[in-house]
């Protein structure tokens, strides 16, 4: 069985790190795991999207649309943008942060209920505010890592793999806060 996850978000909010250490995880424990990114002007804060698909044999780094099992969407206009990838009766989790779009200078209208929205497709939809956890753990820049957290729930992976990972990716001075961040995400219901 080959596993199809999909994040999405906006440039800094740590997609391509929560990709890569999904990958490292998968990968350490024997999966076959390719991985692909789009981050166009990512550091400008543009939409990055990283696909991830992982089992015995992959030969594809990227998803196909009515595919994937768990999506992330950093963002929730992101999770609008992207859900058509998503299978029936996957899982959506989506954090409860706006960034406000900007295109060529000129502003674009949010919509009113993205959420709502999507509660109304044939998805299994999770809502956290992973940017506000973050704040109180003391840095918003590991939202990332309880979103990842969250996800863990929803995939086959060992949590000695997750923390051997965690270890080997985070350098040790932040060691400690991604540990706690990952373990709120998966406190998530």
């Amino acid at each position: 069985m080959t596993h199809n996850l999909l994040f999405a978000g906006v440039g800094g909010q740590g997609v391509v790190l929560a990709s890569e250490v999904l990958a490292l995880v998968a990968a350490n424990e024997g999966y076959d795991v390719k991985q692909g990114e789009v981050h166009g002007a990512a550091q400008r804060g543009g939409a990055v999207v990283s696909h991830i698909r992982f089992g015995e044999r992959v030969y594809s780094p990227l998803n196909l649309r009515g595919q994937v099992d768990v999506m992330v969407a950093f963002e929730k206009l992101e999770a609008v943008r992207h859900a058509h990838y998503l299978k029936p009766g996957g899982v959506l989790i989506i954090n409860e942060h706006r960034i406000e779009p900007t295109y060529l200078n000129t502003a674009v209208t949010y919509p009113d209920d993205p959420v709502g929205f999507l509660k109304t497709k044939p998805y299994r939809v999770m809502t956290l505010n992973a940017t506000e956890m973050a704040r109180k753990l003391g840095n918003e820049r590991v939202a990332s890592l309880i979103l990842l957290g969250a996800v863990s729930k929803h995939i086959p992976l060992k949590q000695e793999s997750w923390d051997a990972i965690l270890r080997q990716r985070i350098p040790p001075k932040f060691l400690a806060l991604n540990q706690r961040a990952f373990a709120e995400g998966q406190q998530i219901k």
